[in-house]
């Protein structure tokens, strides 16, 4: 009687079933598309990084090859007429002989080293000395000073031949490698037609060979040789700035990290720092060079464009990236470290130093590898401070005016002779790279060398 009262209820548990599978359904549609958004955004990503790096470095490895002279250059008694280098003699001050030195440096320097390239081009192409203007317009200027250095620091070649590798002219590097259109008429091309002739002739015979050169490492800067422009006074900044930041940023972010983390009281003094320094870590860093500008130039009478203001400027640019990283590291300590350090009788001080912080060492030597990284690719605070000025010298101390690679690669891609220093500016930007990419591989390093697990 009762099973005939009882409705059926099968109706109910298949339109409930009905409803369950197609949300199932929708579920599973949703998952697979996000699922195929994210790898496509994933892919996206990987794609536009390859492209960038294809297209940086097909464009700047060919400037590690540049198009360089092999001859044979007579150092000859004729032309190198100086008398033989002082040395100091027994009893003379040094004061003395200095002065000798630098009298005899000057002689030097008046020597005609053009006509000893003259003349090893003579040698190779006869009719390059009827058109002495022309034929020097095949080498680089800056040659003729590597020249005088050579015989500077060994006078005994005078007299001697030797074969040396000779950089050609910026123009013939640009002319040779097809980065000119040849079709141009003659008012339009950087070099006369005898010179762009001869330049064809002595790359057909071997005499001049696309040859890896040191110049973009060992050498500075240049307006005047153009073809041995250099990174090396570039280098030497931006090393003395990531020094500076080191031996400041790291020591200060990684104590204010430790108080705010471990010792600070809970009230609104630390709530009003913590929250500017996380400010301070999303302001622009063309803010900072303003205030190095303001601060340490204006106020402190500090040198433009010297290594000691632009780490100063990046070490209070690094400062909020180092303690925000540390104070993160800090806390992902277990609380479980610091309870049972102090249950046996240590210190709080002993705790921290003796249990904590080596625990959370791998995790600080990141954060302060990747803010000194993320400091060595500034350009704009550098900017503010005068390093943009042109300086053709590797600086010696701190105080010296000096540039860095990231303004160095700015002041590059300006260059009015844009078919050489296109490829130049890749190369450059190849090096900065390759100093960040080497800076994250360290910090990945000594992540997992110093990792402990618990």
């Amino acid at each position: 009687m009762s099973e005939a009262l009882t409705p059926p209820r099968t109706s109910a548990y298949s339109a409930v079933q009905q409803r369950v599978v197609r949300s199932l359904g929708k579920r599973k549609r949703t998952e697979v598309r996000f699922r195929l958004i994210g790898m496509a955004a994933v892919a996206a990503s990987l794609a536009l990084v390859a492209l960038l790096f294809v297209t940086i470095l097909g464009k700047g490895f060919p400037a590690f090859w540049q198009a360089t002279f092999v001859m044979d250059v007579e150092f000859s008694p004729e032309v190198v007429t100086i008398v033989p280098k002082p040395v100091a003699e027994p009893g003379e001050t040094p004061a003395a002989y200095q002065q000798r030195l630098q009298a005899w440096q000057t002689e030097l320097g008046f020597v005609d080293f053009n006509q000893l390239i003259l003349n090893a081009l003579a040698k190779v192409l006869p009719e390059t000395a009827d058109y002495p203007r022309d034929a020097l317009r095949l080498v680089t200027s800056g040659e003729r000073f590597a020249l005088r250095d050579l015989v500077e620091a060994d006078p005994s070649i005078v007299g001697k031949t030797l074969r040396l590798p000779l950089l050609a002219d910026a123009n013939v590097d640009v002319w040779l490698k097809g980065n000119i259109d040849r079709s141009l008429p003659d008012a339009q091309q950087q070099i006369s037609a005898r010179t762009r002739a001869w330049a064809d002739q002595l790359y057909a015979q071997g005499v001049i060979q696309n040859k890896f050169s040191t110049a973009i490492f060992m050498n500075v800067d240049s307006r005047s040789s153009l073809a041995s422009a250099g990174l090396a006074g570039a280098f030497m900044g931006s090393l003395m700035m990531m020094i500076i930041v080191i031996l400041l940023a790291v020591p200060i972010g990684v104590a204010s990290a430790i108080y705010l983390e471990e010792f600070a009281p809970q009230n609104k003094l630390t709530d009003l720092i913590e929250v500017n320094i996380n400010n301070l870590a999303a302001v622009p860093s063309i803010v900072f060079g303003l205030l190095g500008a303001a601060v340490f130039i204006l106020w402190m009478k500090l040198p433009l464009s010297a290594p000691i203001v632009g780490g100063l400027v990046l070490t209070l640019m690094t400062l909020p990236t180092v303690i925000i990283a540390t104070r993160a590291t800090l806390k992902a300590i277990p609380p479980s470290i610091r309870e049972a350090a102090l249950g046996v009788g240590a210190s709080k001080v002993q705790a921290i130093t003796d249990h904590v912080l080596p625990l959370a060492l791998p995790g600080i030597l990141t954060a302060t590898i990747l803010g000194v990284a993320q400091a060595l690719g500034e350009t704009a605070p550098l900017l503010l401070i005068g390093m943009s000025a042109f300086v053709a010298s590797v600086p010696a101390t701190a105080f010296d005016q000096s540039t860095a690679l990231p303004v160095q690669i700015f002041l590059w891609q300006g260059n009015e002779l844009r078919n050489f220093f296109e490829a130049r500016t890749s190369a450059a930007i190849i090096v900065l790279l390759a100093l960040l990419l080497s800076l994250n591989s360290l910090a990945i390093w000594l992540r997992r060398r110093f990792e402990v697990r618990w």
